[in-house]
């Protein structure tokens, strides 16, 4: 589990396909590669992968065929910056959110414009992922946590103030640039919990989507 607070930025060295998948050698400062281990978990723009070898100033991971379908990794080239953040320890401040490192699906950046010391995005979303966002709620933006400002029919609009500009790299984003999305998890097990189920048994529960929507909660 990740909380989207990003602590530093690495660069990607070099990528060595196996089969579907590929071997992803991140450079990273010596600080951080010091503190790693093998098989420890570390979110690369915001996809969860495991730590296989370190050492100075890099690491490797390994990432499978369907994380490079179904994120930007694949896309990714050497010089390509990515924001790293290994894995929340208990007893952390959970600064962020919780965030578990299994990209969604990937949206686009529809425009970038300053809103006066910040900056405006707005991101084009596909349905698995506007689904779970609300205005003021939570979402991670390669791996970035991230408070969602407005809510459009298929794009959610973000506001990235100068300090989170001087930590991520989300504002050098161009429209047109794909970015990697996960929706808040707590959305979706809410989701999954007040789905009708075929073979419950008993009195079901008055409480669903059309309660909670009559209600203001949805």
């Amino acid at each position: 589990m990740f909380t989207g607070l990003i602590e530093t930025a690495g660069t990607l060295r070099r990528t060595t396909p196996q089969g579907p998948g590929a071997t992803l050698s991140i450079g990273a400062p010596a600080a951080l590669v010091a503190e790693l281990t093998a098989g420890e978990s570390v979110a690369v723009d915001g996809a969860c992968l495991t730590v296989t070898t370190f050492g100075g100033d890099h690491f490797e991971v390994d990432a499978s065929g369907e994380t490079l379908a179904r994120t930007t990794l694949g896309d990714r080239r050497v010089g390509d910056t990515l924001h790293l953040e290994r894995a929340l320890r208990l007893g952390d401040r959970l600064g962020g959110h919780i965030v578990a490192g299994h990209v969604d699906a990937t949206g686009t950046v529809r425009s970038v414009a300053p809103a006066g010391q910040a900056l405006e995005l707005i991101v084009a979303a596909p349905p698995e992922v506007m689904r779970y966002l609300v205005p003021k709620g939570s979402i991670a933006v390669d791996g970035v946590s991230l408070t969602v400002n407005t809510v459009l029919d298929d794009a959610f609009s973000l506001v990235l103030i100068p300090h989170t500009q001087s930590i991520v790299h989300l504002h050098r984003k161009k429209p047109g640039a794909r970015v990697n999305l996960e929706a808040d998890l707590l959305g979706k097990y809410v989701e999954r919990l007040l789905r009708p189920r075929p073979d419950a048994s008993g009195p079901r529960s008055p409480i669903d989507l059309e309660f909670l929507a009559r209600h203001g909660f949805a």
